[in-house]
């Protein structure tokens, strides 16, 4: 894996980080691979209880690097392409690859959670933000649609029309009115310090039955996520088009 994603075990957590701070962790296609890999990477460690994922800087992530992703036309159309025996296609396995874990995973947020930083927090099985964090679905102001998992992760955690409008609008708000949404979990001064304290709590109970209510819960939550990610990638296909005729 690059540098910019960091995997860190230590004694029963994981920890994952986002660290192209220079970006505020702008997610680059190589990141997103990496995050599939380190997703994997946790699965394979039997020790781990909690996984903790943050970014370095002075943000969680401020969404997918347009700039950077866009240098390689014909690499977006490979990673864009589902994995038959997933469902998902890198975009979109890089947030539910977490989600698929058997431990839980906490989103420690601050700064901008925007675009593809702020689906991948969704992704998380619970998110701790800062006081002055600012989460985006952002991808309207680029013409496109939430398509990294975003549809099932907003449709499990807030109304329709909340989740209407802040795609349709694309606006940035506060984690007082993210958490009155129900966008996020709680607010902490220091994020990181309130998702050990959480980690403390879930490792005090049976592993097992921490791993069997994550299954319970994303099994009886889940509103057919394998169709609504077909749903997703068909209705970006046309924005993306058009987005690269406009360009050419």
């Amino acid at each position: 894996m690059g540098d910019n994603i960091t995997t860190r075990f230590e004694s029963d957590r994981a920890y994952i980080t986002l660290n192209r701070p220079g970006k505020h962790n702008g997610l680059t296609l190589e990141m997103l691979r990496d995050l599939v890999a380190a997703a994997r990477k946790v699965s394979e460690h039997k020790e781990t209880r909690v996984v903790i994922v943050s970014g370095n800087g002075p943000s969680f992530s401020s969404g997918l690097d347009i700039a950077a992703a866009t240098r390689d036309p014909l690499a977006i159309i490979r990673e864009f392409l589902p994995r038959p025996w997933r469902g998902t296609n890198t975009f979109q396995e890089a947030c539910w690859a977490w989600r698929r874990l058997d431990v839980p995973v906490i989103a420690a947020v601050h700064g901008r959670c925007f675009g593809g930083g702020l689906q991948l927090a969704l992704a998380a099985d619970f998110r701790i933000a800062a006081p002055s964090a600012e989460f985006s679905v952002m991808e309207a102001a680029h013409g496109l649609i939430p398509d990294m998992s975003g549809a099932v992760s907003l449709s499990q955690l807030i109304g329709i029309d909340q989740a209407l409008l802040l795609t349709m609008t694309a606006d940035p708000v506060d984690a007082a009115h993210a958490r009155k949404i129900g966008l996020i979990t709680n607010i902490a001064d220091d994020p990181q310090a309130a998702a050990e304290i959480l980690a403390d709590r879930i490792t005090a109970r049976d592993p097992r039955a921490v791993a069997a209510a994550k299954r319970l819960f994303d099994r009886s939550w889940q509103r057919n996520s394998r169709a609504t990610f077909a749903a997703e990638r068909a209705a970006q296909v046309p924005l993306l088009l058009r987005k690269a005729l406009t360009r050419s």
